[in-house]
């Protein structure tokens, strides 16, 4: 899904190299609209850096596939509700 480390990159971004989905196939958690989301997730849950996806996704308003264990639509709830707090 990442791609090779970019000594460009801040330390912000860091967490990528460690990210379990950078071992898996990029099409699990870019599925076909309707496709199951199943097996990215189950990925995710034993991810080390999970947070720090889910976070990069927020803040930088992903809006395809799933970050940190969350599909857009759960991002976009989990967002509404901060707001709304």
């Amino acid at each position: 899904m990442w791609a090779a480390p970019d000594s460009t990159r801040g330390e912000r971004e860091a967490w990528r190299d460690e990210a379990l989905c950078a071992q898996t196939d990029p099409e699990a958690f870019f599925p076909e609209k309707g496709g199951s989301v199943a097996a990215a997730k189950a990925i995710c849950t034993s991810c080390d850096v999970r947070a720090e996806c889910l976070e990069y996704a927020l803040r930088n308003d992903e809006r395809f596939g799933i970050w940190g264990g969350l599909s857009d639509r759960e991002r976009r709830r989990l967002k509404a509700k901060w707001q709304a707090a």
